[in-house]
């Protein structure tokens, strides 16, 4: 498994490349859209809107990983906001 300083790397590259929907995230991480939506109410995830549609890419693909994993091990969103900025 990689670290969680390797999967921000893979991810820090050219932003503008892959998109992703909300509902593509949903399915891949096995979240729903309403869990997505509380972490960018937290400042968590702060995808752009085209047309008015939410617009991942995959830097905040790689943030919500890592929010996952956080959250897997017990970690409270305070510090992984922190962690995160």
């Amino acid at each position: 498994m990689a670290s969680a300083q390797e999967v921000v790397a893979s991810h820090r590259a050219d932003d503008s490349g892959e998109l992703f929907g909300i509902t593509e995230l949903c399915g891949e991480f096995g979240i729903t859209l309403r869990t997505i939506r509380f972490y960018e109410d937290k400042g968590l995830l702060s995808p752009r809107r085209v047309n008015g549609a939410r617009v991942y890419t995959r830097r905040d693909r790689a943030r919500l990983a890592l929010i996952l994993r956080s959250k897997d091990i017990g970690s409270p969103l305070s510090e992984i906001k922190r962690y995160l900025d």
